[in-house]
């Protein structure tokens, strides 16, 4: 079953409005209760709720939660060369990209004796949460590995939902090694955020979260971001969505790739195409029905195209303004005058301009990062950067006569603000003798009292 062309031009305010929906997350009220009933279950049982929770919702029982080092030097032996030299070259692309992002110290005078800095350090404790919902997710690993890595943050703590085994991929572990990740435990889903947040005997609280997961994932993370105070997630997440800006010069079938490379991720998953070509809408709309069929995930595919939306444009100007009002978490750009288009383009998690750059290069070995913000928060939130590992804080230094230069401004300032506390904190130094000054005294003294012996 075909999508229909939806005629931009011809929508109404509200119409418009809808036709640029997120898919709703369901059980919203439901949810909230089932994942606080999860978190308290974690902070009053810990490691005992770890077990209990991960026989529940895993279907396994596991004998530690801990992963070992003899278990991942055997994961490494069990992959082909080939496998492994994949994962290598994703691991130095992304490193490369991340390693440019690397900032000295701003050191400024802002005036005579006074000196502003602004220092970088790494995150003491930061948590990765890896899904492995219906397959593992190693390259979200290198994402969140490699600028933890590169931020030379002192403890690394990688958290991933088990197999039927009990175990994670081969593939996960590899990758954690090369990221220098040597706290991996198989738990996963809400009780496994909880376990970060609050810690139990086994696993010691971190500060920060980072990593995208199922709506249980997502609502712990926000949770537990107001309930633990100097807690921090990475960013809100929502399903993954991809739109794609195409003209008439497009391979339709690229398009339908880019389409179904995003609708495969999951049923809740939005994918869009703008185009100002009825014709090549039309043509796409073939590719999608065509390539479908061809995919192992068809089913998941299939009901994520059904709040796909198919959306035809008077002209490209109009796609752009269409794009930026709903902010994708990826944003394709596949027409003639791509990089025209790009300097308008204002809202998006990451942009793939080209017909030859599919965002399934962005997802593992171009070198970006593929955790972006999704349902709109591209408006206000960057993607995943070394920076986010990080915490920046500033440090002064005034001399004296940097002080003094400085007084007549904070004093006006202080007096509007009706603030005299913060004026006496100035005058005062100001009124005492120089500090340098009583030195010289002081030694001018113990002269006069050796001369007097």
């Amino acid at each position: 079953m075909k999508n229909k062309i939806i005629s931009w031009e011809n929508l109404s305010s509200a119409e418009r409005k809808f036709a640029l929906s997120r898919p709703a997350i369901a059980e919203s009220g439901l949810l909230s209760q089932q994942v606080e009933n999860i978190l308290s279950n974690v902070r009053k049982n810990g490691d005992t709720a770890l077990f209990d929770l991960t026989e529940k919702f895993d279907g396994v029982k596991l004998e530690s939660l801990q992963v070992t080092q003899a278990q991942v030097k055997a994961a490494k032996a069990r992959l082909t060369s080939k496998r492994l030299q994949a994962i290598k070259s994703a691991y130095d692309n992304i490193k490369r990209f991340h390693q440019a992002q690397i900032t000295d110290d701003i050191r400024v005078e802002t005036t005579p004796g006074v000196v502003c800095t602004l220092k970088t350090e790494a995150i003491a404790s930061v948590g990765l949460y890896i899904p492995a919902g219906s397959a593992p997710l190693p390259s979200t690993v290198l994402m969140l590995g490699v600028p933890a890595q590169l931020a030379q943050c002192p403890r690394k703590v990688l958290v991933c939902p088990p197999n039927k085994s009990g175990q994670l991929a081969d593939e996960i572990l590899v990758a954690a090694s090369l990221c220098q990740i040597d706290e991996i435990y198989n738990i996963g889903g809400a009780q496994a955020c909880a376990a970060l947040a609050f810690g139990t005997n086994t696993i010691k609280p971190v500060n920060k979260i980072f990593g995208p997961g199922n709506k249980y994932v997502t609502e712990a993370k926000k949770q537990l971001s107001q309930q633990v105070n100097g807690f921090a997630i990475d960013m809100p997440a929502g399903p993954s969505e991809v739109l794609v800006i195409a003209d008439k010069n497009a391979n339709a079938g690229f398009v339908a790739a880019d389409l179904l490379s995003q609708a495969e991720h999951g049923p809740d998953s939005q994918v869009i195409l703008l185009s100002d070509s009825e014709t090549l809408i039309s043509e796409v709309q073939d590719a999608l029905v065509k390539q479908l069929s061809e995919l192992s995930r068809a089913d998941i595919a299939k009901q994520a195209l059904k709040q796909s939306r198919l959306i035809l444009t008077t002209d490209l100007a109009q796609a752009v303004d269409v794009s930026n009002e709903y902010g994708p978490e990826h944003l394709i750009i596949q027409t003639e005058n791509a990089q025209v288009l790009l300097a308008q383009l204002r809202n998006a998690g990451s942009i793939f301009v080209g017909a030859y750059t599919p965002e399934s290069a962005g997802d593992y070995a171009s070198g970006t990062n593929h955790v972006l913000p999704t349902y709109g928060y591209s408006k206000v939130i960057s993607s995943l950067s070394l920076a986010d590992f990080s915490r920046r804080f500033t440090v002064q230094e005034i001399t004296r006569q940097g002080l003094s230069n400085l007084a007549e401004c904070i004093c006006e300032l202080t007096d509007a603000e009706g603030l005299d506390g913060h004026k006496r904190a100035v005058t005062i130094r100001l009124e005492e003798q120089p500090i340098a000054e009583k030195k010289l005294l002081k030694s001018e003294l113990l002269m006069k009292q050796e001369l007097h012996k």
